[in-house]
């Protein structure tokens, strides 16, 4: 079985055929898929899909393009909906300066404060990270610092779509992250990636599509899917010379550990029912 550790079945690339899309990925033979909002309208939508597909668990967060859409309603909306049933992270955050979407000093303060509805919440988050990777190693840290001993000790999450070099993988494990990789350690032109894959140890390794985005050869320039996380994963296990099912064993271990996949229900009540 595999887990799709990073997906975005909520737009409007999936409206006309989800149900063909999420059949086509269970015979690809993912069991598990991760749903990761981004702005407001996304958290109810993430909310409903995990709601109504067993297989799909989700994550909530404001992306930093969107950290201009930040105020007082939309924070209170996302910290509530964190304590729902089958929300396992949160994400997908962090900066992007690639694009600059939204002013860098608001990116900065969104992102930290969802740093901090993680450790109240003891839920890993989900990064992103493009052109950015000096701000976000030193956020990461400062906040990684004052988690020692706490509920969420290594597995504080993951980079996602990973973009930087070795020796950020590094410093980002050492903190007790994860390595997320996707459709381009399939392409060709990969440069830093293939040698990065080889180095990142089996456990410390989780595979995703970000679909719609980024589909892995021999897909690119169409929409990605889950399914096709099967072909990230091949690639992954061809670059480390193990076999796909030692790889898919070991991702899936890796993400159901990290995202307490086992954990979401307590007692037959939801997290904030519980508390």
């Amino acid at each position: 079985m595999l887990i799709d550790s990073h997906v975005h079945l909520n737009m409007e690339h999936f409206r006309d055929d989800l149900g063909a899309v999420l059949s086509r990925a269970r015979a690809a033979g993912v069991g598990e898929m991760l749903q990761v909002c981004y702005d407001g309208p996304s958290v109810d939508e993430t909310l409903a899909l995990t709601e109504h597909y067993p297989e799909v668990y989700g994550a909530l967060g404001i992306h930093p393009h969107n950290a201009k859409d930040w105020d007082d309603s939309l924070e209170k909306h996302v910290k509530e909906s964190l304590l729902r049933k089958k929300i396992v992270a949160v994400g997908e955050i962090g900066l992007d300066y690639y694009r600059d979407r939204s002013p860098r000093d608001v990116q900065r303060r969104a992102f930290q404060a969802q740093l901090a509805w993680a450790a109240r919440l003891g839920k890993p988050v989900i990064i992103h990270d493009r052109d950015a990777h000096d701000d976000v190693l030193r956020m990461l840290q400062d906040w990684a610092g004052g988690l020692a001993g706490g509920v969420l000790a290594d597995r504080l999450g993951v980079l996602h779509t990973f973009s930087g070099d070795l020796a950020m993988a590094e410093r980002a494990m050492a903190l007790g992250f994860y390595v997320g990789f996707s459709g381009p350690v399939t392409y060709q032109n990969a440069r830093q990636l293939p040698g990065i894959v080889q180095a990142v140890p089996l456990d410390r390794i989780v595979v995703e599509t970000d679909c719609p985005f980024l589909p892995p050869h021999p897909h690119r320039g169409k929409r990605n899917e889950p399914s096709y996380v099967r072909l990230v994963a091949e690639r992954v296990a061809e670059l480390k010379g193990i076999s796909f099912d030692e790889l898919s064993a070991a991702t899936t271990a890796n993400a159901r550990w990290l995202f307490r996949l086992e954990d979401r229900v307590l007692n037959g009540k939801t997290e904030l029912e519980s508390r």
